[in-house]
């Protein structure tokens, strides 16, 4: 038995208010914040989903959906003699449920009215906030060939990250005994299960591991129906596939690639700025298995007099007599004279500042969009469309773990500057 990925919906859940990314999330939902200076998080699993030849897809939102509705009307379209489509499922009031979604099986039970009469025989459920590469259809065949009524895809983690995520237990046949929602330290013996597979035998040496959950699921259309509407329990993770072991057969996909959670500010931060190593762990320069975003059809960019080491630079910047080390460049960047950039993230901007706008800028005293003269940047996020005046310092002063002011967030000492802010000549924070 085969599964054809023509035989498959997916279905890219979105997630909830997103405070984890705060205040990226302001105006934004997750999937629709920018990552490696030009693409959306979304494109990550929309990516994934056209290299494994699945072609319709619908994209569950709930909060600031605006920005990732516009993302995806613009990039993901197909011709009009392919059945494919990548779609925005709203959550939405109905005379049935006055209710939002209250969680990840919720969002799927309230939507499965727009996709029941779809012509397909398996629901592939993915997330919105990773950041990895998998062929789906490896995960589809595994899905038939054992037999499975749930298939869950896991990655091998140790000890000190178990507690963080789903940990499964799992016997020599990769079925799932056992499932724990973020178990303390404490809870942990017992829990590990045998390696099958290419793992990293330097990694584990002993061939065991604790299988933490991707957060991705595969379901037959019929079963999955069956299964929501016997229940009104809200969450997968936390429901639905616990309750599930021992009434079903519930098998783990180990998978071994490249997988981060980019859910918080400190794992964004972090994915982004590996980019910028010499071997990054996700690699975007994967012609087999490209990375697709909206086409901007911007120009390259223009450096002059810069020291740039270890940079991702995107198109249409301007750079000028900047030094900037282990950073990320967004779209559209401005970058003054003697400014300094380290180990951050500039997002960069939506649009160009026409020249009246930058005289109405210098009338009104205010900065324009990018960062200014002479600035020093470390740590940091820096939000699109932000406005950093000459001589400002981001540099975290007073060294606060978290931390809120009039126009920056510090969240695991690193600084954010959210979406068009505007910081002074002269400040320090």
């Amino acid at each position: 038995m085969s599964i054809a990925p023509g035989d498959v919906l997916a279905l890219v859940l979105g997630g909830g208010k997103g405070e984890r990314l705060f205040p990226l999330t302001r105006h934004r939902s997750k999937p629709a914040v920018p990552l490696a200076g030009k693409y959306r998080i979304v494109d990550i699993p929309l990516s994934n989903c056209i290299n494994s030849d699945i072609r319709r897809v619908f994209v569950l939102t709930q909060f600031n959906s605006a920005s990732l509705n516009r993302h995806v009307a613009r990039t993901y379209r197909f011709d009009n003699f392919s059945e494919g489509f990548v779609n925005i499922l709203a959550a939405e009031q109905t005379p049935e449920n006055p209710h939002w979604f209250q969680g990840t099986a919720d969002a799927v039970r309230q939507s499965i009215r727009h996709f029941v009469d779809i012509d397909v025989s398996h629901i592939l459920i993915l997330s919105g906030d990773q950041l990895y590469q998998m062929d789906y259809r490896k995960l589809l065949q595994f899905h038939a060939g054992s037999r499975a009524d749930i298939t869950v895809p896991t990655i091998p983690v140790a000890a000190a990250q178990a507690p963080a995520f789903g940990i499964l237990k799992t016997n020599e046949d990769n079925q799932i005994l056992f499932f724990c929602e973020k178990p303390p330290r404490q809870a942990l013996e017992g829990l590990e299960s045998e390696l099958t597979g290419e793992f990293d035998a330097e990694q584990f040496p002993e061939g065991k591991a604790y299988l933490a959950s991707m957060g991705i699921y595969v379901f037959s259309k019929e079963f999955l129906t069956k299964v929501l509407s016997e229940t009104d329990e809200h969450d997968f993770g936390k429901h639905i596939i616990p309750s599930s072991i021992g009434q079903y057969r519930v098998m783990s996909f180990p998978f071994f690639g490249y997988w981060t959670d980019i859910g918080t500010i400190r794992s964004f931060y972090e994915a982004n700025l590996d980019l910028t190593a010499t071997l990054p762990k996700f690699n975007f320069y994967n012609s087999r298995s490209p990375i697709y975003t909206r086409t901007r059809l911007l120009p390259g960019s223009k450096m002059n007099n810069c020291n740039l080491h270890q940079c991702v630079i995107s198109d249409g910047c301007f750079l000028n007599g900047a030094d900037i080390k282990h950073s990320v460049i967004g779209l559209r960047s401005r970058i003054g004279d003697g400014t300094t950039i380290t180990n951050s993230y500039i997002m960069g901007a939506d649009y160009y500042e026409t020249i009246d706008e930058i005289k109405e800028n210098a009338q009104q005293g205010i900065p324009n969009i990018g960062i200014g003269n002479h600035a020093t940047i470390v740590n940091a996020i820096i939000d699109k469309n932000a406005r950093i005046g000459d001589n400002v310092m981001i540099i975290n002063s007073k060294g606060h773990e978290h931390d809120d002011g009039d126009n920056f967030f510090v969240r695991d000492n690193i600084v954010v500057i959210p979406k068009g802010a505007v910081v002074p000549n002269g400040s320090i924070i």
